[in-house]
């Protein structure tokens, strides 16, 4: 399911991994649910930090 994404991706990636709008996007970067960075005025995201937040959710379960 990763495998196809660069390490670091971008809002755009975000959203199509984990089939989310982009309001949601934004509400799991900026409430820390999953780490970020900003470069510019754009997130990029490290591809081990959206796995993490998967196993994460689904520990939980």
């Amino acid at each position: 399911m990763f495998s196809n994404y660069d390490d670091i991706v971008t809002i755009e990636d975000l959203m199509e991994i984990l089939d989310i709008g982009r309001n949601k996007a934004y509400e799991l970067l900026q409430s820390g649910q999953i780490s970020s960075f900003k470069i510019g005025k754009g997130y990029r995201i490290p591809k081990v930090c959206i796995e993490e937040y998967v196993l994460a959710k689904v520990q939980k379960i």
